[in-house]
């Protein structure tokens, strides 16, 4: 199925319940985690940071900030915009480089100045997981839940699961459910409920 996907390891615990201690890394945000460890070459150090739900963007900007590589302020937006803007000629002036992470999509910014100076800054995105890398994800979960997925039940899903994050999460969660539901350990069956049962049935029966 591809190349395997690779993980990092968070050197700070979750910030909530039931987030990841890591991130799988593929072909979503392969390209934003490269760019993220290179942040002397962004526009003015300068880059905003968006993706899908349950795809990281929290993690890697506190991941970000931990390593000492610049400063995150997660969620962007729900900051006031002059002091935003402030913010922004304090990093300039210390040389600082900054992660902007916005919550809402489009980011409406009022403030000309603030619009003006962001506008020049990286954007960076987290894209759809290809089938390798849901794959990575359905099995990180898991594998967190303590629970093994034959390969049988991947090669079953995988084709017929909408390809995203919070579908690879909800999945899982579903088969830990029925797996305590039934009392039965996580076969192609149990799996093909799952998926039913997150997708609908007309989802889990494409060939």
């Amino acid at each position: 199925m591809g190349r395997p996907a690779s993980q990092i390891a968070l050197p700070l615990p979750p910030a909530r319940e039931g987030d990841p201690e890591h991130i799988v890394i593929g072909s979503a945000n392969s390209g934003v985690v490269e760019a993220l460890r290179a942040p002397a070459s962004w526009p003015f150090r300068t880059a905003i940071l968006r993706g899908p739900p349950r795809s990281g963007t929290s993690l890697l900007g506190r991941w970000f900030e931990h390593a000492g590589l610049g400063e995150t302020i997660d969620p962007a937006d729900a900051m006031d915009e002059t002091a935003l803007f402030h913010r922004w000629n304090r990093a300039q002036e210390e040389g600082t480089a900054l992660l902007l992470i916005p919550a809402a999509a489009p980011w409406e910014i009022a403030l000309p100045d603030l619009r003006s100076r962001l506008g020049a800054a990286l954007a960076l995105e987290i894209g759809a997981p290809d089938d390798q890398m849901m794959r990575d994800l359905i099995l990180s979960h898991a594998e967190r839940r303590g629970l093994m997925l034959g390969e049988e039940s991947l090669a079953y899903v995988i084709p017929r699961m909408t390809r995203s994050f919070e579908a690879a999460e909800r999945f899982v969660a579903a088969v830990d459910r029925l797996a305590l539901e039934r009392q039965s350990r996580p076969t192609r069956n149990l799996c093909r409920d799952a998926l039913e049962s997150i997708d609908g049935p007309a989802q889990a029966r494409l060939i």
